[in-house]
């Protein structure tokens, strides 16, 4: 057990060392495969296999769900809609991307920060969704895998060279889209009090560290 704690250690310490030297010149903003060299992608793909393998909380849907709870920053991810991110129109840049999970409710919403880098506009894409504990054919309890519902999509300007516009907060609100023939599920792969993997039902990555910057969970 020793042995394990300190392996999970040692790997989370390295793995955060890397995130942390790629996020540098990101402004907050999360990390794609894309923007990286083939090396570095498989370097952090190995890095986080190999801690998903020491998982501190085996079993986190039984034994740590409230370790879900709260306000989580995407770091990095593989995922086809956070790359699709990175040529929004305009000039817009992506800024923090943010998951709030509400437990008790079964609630979340994804929050992505949009800005012109001259200041003219800034806002924010949203979209609510509802999750429930998924089991599997030849498991008799909940493992690791959510069912994932989402909701409502919502595209809002908070500030129009400076000036708050609360009635541009949010503009449009629709449907938010759900796969036509699977229902959408996460694998919550890697759980502690700071750190959460996840790997989604097209096999996405998303690694995401615990957060304060937001307030609580609000649909």
């Amino acid at each position: 057990m020793c042995d394990r704690n300190l392996d999970h250690v040692l790997l989370k310490e390295k793995l955060q060392a890397k995130l942390e030297q790629i996020q540098a010149k990101s402004d907050g903003s999360p990390v794609t495969d894309l923007k990286l060299d083939k090396t570095l992608a498989e370097e952090i793909e190995e890095l986080t296999t190999e801690l998903e393998s020491v998982n501190p909380n085996l079993n986190p849907l039984i034994n740590a769900t409230h370790l879900l709870d709260g306000a989580w920053q995407l770091q990095y991810s593989t995922a086809r809609e956070i790359r699709s991110l990175a040529s929004l129109p305009l000039g817009l840049k992506l800024g923090k991307v943010y998951q709030v999970i509400d437990v008790a409710n079964k609630l979340f919403f994804n929050l992505a920060k949009v800005k012109h880098p001259l200041g003219i506009v800034s806002g924010y894409v949203k979209v609510t969704a509802s999750f429930e504990l998924a089991k599997e054919d030849l498991e008799p309890l909940p493992n690791k895998r959510l069912n994932v519902y989402f909701d409502k999509r919502y595209l809002s300007i908070e500030q129009i060279v400076g000036i708050n516009t609360p009635q541009l907060n949010p503009f449009k609100v629709v449907s938010a889209n759900n796969p036509t023939s699977r229902t959408a599920t996460l694998d919550i792969t890697y759980l502690d009090e700071t750190l959460r993997i996840g790997r989604g039902g097209d096999a996405s990555l998303f690694i995401l560290s615990k957060s304060d910057d937001l307030p609580d969970f609000n649909s």
